[in-house]
């Protein structure tokens, strides 16, 4: 009985240097997800795109570049200014209901859907890793600004009630993103609920407790002017 051995990628076609790249990134961001930082391995990496250890590190010196390459990658992907671009024609016009229900939307059948991101990023808090603290800061804090700026300019307007900005744009942001997770990596198959209308619920509960709030804090304030 004969053995063939191949060497790995043999019987591939060729690929570019930039083919190769976005390959090994992609396979990175499978084993991470699954095995975390510390528990995946470069020739693990290797193995699995079919390729030789030494073509790792031909590409990435370290095995810390293949998480920056892995955030510069999924930049390219998420965009969030093209998220803010398209948030401020809802601001624009004061739409709240439409602003809200876009980034609910957004999160959900974006990033909040990627499953094996999210794992790597849950990966990276508890493994004390930087790529979470990237993440945030290149993609979220553009995003939380914008919101809370608006938030602000609402209740100097005299739209919303007069609560931390900041506070109300974690509860939205992370209601879509727990809800996501808890549908996607923990399995977790509620009601049939499009994402429209999970985005809508989100909304509401959000602008009810704004809207609400105001009408009190008006309703608080008469009070005392008739006792006056």
């Amino acid at each position: 009985m004969s053995l063939s051995l191949k060497r790995p990628g043999a019987g591939r076609g060729r690929m570019s240097g930039e083919e190769r790249r976005r390959q090994l990134i992609r396979v990175a961001i499978g084993l991470f997800s699954r095995k975390g930082f510390r528990g995946t391995t470069t020739k693990e990496v290797a193995l699995a795109a079919g390729v030789s250890e030494a073509m790792i590190f031909r590409h990435f010196a370290r095995k810390e570049d293949l998480y920056a390459a892995i955030l510069d990658f999924k930049s390219g992907e998420i965009r969030t200014e093209d998220w803010v671009e398209a948030l401020r024609g809802y601001a624009g016009r004061g739409d709240d209901e439409g602003l809200f229900r876009a980034l609910g939307l957004k999160i959900l059948q974006g990033y909040g859907r990627d499953h094996e991101f999210l794992r790597l990023l849950t990966y990276s808090v508890l493994e004390g890793h930087d790529l979470a603290a990237l993440f945030r800061e290149r993609h979220l804090r553009p995003l939380f600004e914008f919101l809370c700026e608006y938030i602000r300019r609402r209740q100097r307007e005299g739209a919303f009630a007069g609560c931390h900005a900041d506070t109300v744009v974690r509860a939205f942001i992370g209601m879509a993103n727990f809800y996501a997770m808890d549908d996607g990596l923990h399995g977790r198959r509620g009601p049939a609920v499009s994402d429209e209308e999970a985005a809508a619920v989100f909304t509401r509960l959000v602008l009810r407790g704004l809207r609400r709030g105001r009408a009190a804090a008006g309703r608080v304030k008469k009070q005392k002017n008739v006792r006056k």
